[in-house]
């Protein structure tokens, strides 16, 4: 892993959450409310939102009003996206162009987007990623940055509320240990290594682990589940079109308190399942030459899109990160287990949540005499985050809505790990945003 861990290739989409995300169990008493209020995080969107540089649209919808615009306008949409947005559109669903973190102009010493079409490596720099904030930081001489070194356990000052000591191996120094000093430890691991070292770093005076009288670390595991779906519609597409953008509806992001509970996005891509050129036919004789290309014609008449829905789940407190001793890394020290477990009105509903949304996709299929090809269950849940809950109450949370630990008053824990449920959408503006407010509490105790 290099150092900006998994957003170094990250696909730039930055959603924002909406306010239901934390009122659930005051509007809908399910899961629980997070400990903070919506205008507040909803500044910290915008200040994420120039951090990174996001081109949008604005929703057109009235529940999604943002307090600043965009820095940068929307990304435009290729002929395949304009297409597929009037296809949509016929289901009386809005779509517009999903938000994303890469420039459509110049921005903050970046390239504006070329569209290359492999965001995940971006070879223009037009899209976000966190070594150019370290490259920053560096420069200015604001922060020492130590890679290829790992922190292996956190060591408690006597009186047991403070962190003394982070105890550190260095691979530049053939594993030689190095202890840290400081006033202040923040812990920016994401969401499996922040719980995971919080873990690791049990002694007599914290036997579960450091910040964990509570019991928590390492629990209420959580991210969105999510449906994806092939359609087939009479229309010509032409596929490979800045085939990474899409386009967004949030329409169902809200659910009425007196209805049964559903809450999810909506995406539509361009997409070329089934219509890229192959060597065998369907009964495997050999295509070459014209009949290639009069298989490939034949099969490109129609065009198709891809649709997916992320949709809202809760997580038990059975949903887990534990240590395994049956494997270790290279020092001895237990690796990471995960084990999502849904509490029990996610699984009640879960078939009623599936059949709406594949109603929603028979919806859009509709239009343009469309035709639903295939659906599939995503098997895992997507920006994965918690095992350091925020709360207000230490029995039930790891740390407060600023991520300092209640059980340390100089440990502060950042970004994914401190969410208590993960939302209907793309997390990793959430994430920024709340690291964000943290940065600025953790200045004003320094």
């Amino acid at each position: 892993m290099a150092v900006g861990g998994s957003a170094l290739h990250w696909g730039g989409v930055t959603n924002r959450f909406s306010a239901e995300d934390l009122t659930l169990k005051s509007r809908y008493g399910l899961a629980t409310d997070w400990p903070l209020a919506w205008p507040e995080l909803e500044t910290f969107y915008c200040e994420a939102e120039r951090r990174l540089g996001v081109s949008g649209e604005p929703s057109p919808l009235p529940e999604d009003r943002m307090s600043s615009p965009y820095p940068m306008t929307a990304m435009l949409l290729s002929y395949n996206l304009r297409v597929l947005k009037a296809w949509a559109e016929q289901s009386g669903i809005p779509f517009w162009s999903t938000p994303q973190a890469k420039n459509t102009r110049p921005y903050d010493g970046r390239s504006q987007c070329l569209r290359c079409n492999t965001c995940e490596i971006c070879p223009t720099g037009a899209r976000y990623s966190p070594d150019f904030t370290f490259k920053a930081l560096i420069a200015a001489k604001k922060i020492a940055l130590h890679d290829r070194t790992l922190v292996r356990r956190l060591v408690l000052a006597p009186e047991g509320r403070r962190i003394a000591v982070a105890q550190a191996v260095s691979r530049e120094r053939n594993g030689e240990p190095i202890d840290y000093r400081a006033r202040l430890f923040v812990l920016a691991s994401g969401y499996c290594w922040s719980p995971h070292l919080l873990l690791l770093s049990a002694d007599a005076k914290c036997p579960g682990g450091v910040a964990n009288s509570s019991g928590m670390v390492g629990r209420y595991m959580t991210g969105h589940a999510f449906i994806g779906g092939q359609i087939e519609l009479d229309a010509k597409l032409f596929p490979g079109m800045n085939e990474q953008h899409s386009l967004i509806s949030r329409r169902f992001f809200r659910c009425a308190a007196d209805v049964p509970f559903v809450r999810h996005d909506l995406r539509v891509w361009e997409s070329s399942a089934g219509r890229d050129p192959r060597l065998k036919d369907a009964t495997g004789r050999l295509l070459l030459g014209d009949d290639l290309l009069s298989d490939w014609r034949a099969r490109t008449r129609r065009g198709a899109a891809r649709v997916r829905a992320y949709y809202d789940v809760h997580p038990s407190a059975e949903s887990r990160l534990t240590l395994d001793p049956s494997k270790k890394n290279r020092w001895g020290d237990p690796l990471p287990a995960i084990r999502h477990v849904l509490d029990e009105p996610t699984q009640a509903r879960a078939a009623a949540t599936r059949q709406h949304i594949l109603d929603v996709f028979e919806r859009l299929a509709k239009g343009n005499n469309g035709k639903l090809l295939g659906t599939s269950d995503g098997a895992y849940l997507d920006h994965p985050a918690g095992g350091c809950r925020m709360g207000s109450d230490p029995a039930t949370s790891v740390c407060d809505s600023f991520g300092r630990a209640h059980d340390h008053d100089n440990l502060f824990v950042v970004g994914a790990p401190t969410l208590p449920t993960g939302g209907c959408t793309n997390a990793t503006l959430t994430f920024v945003a709340l690291t964000l407010r943290s940065a600025e509490a953790i200045a004003r105790s320094v």
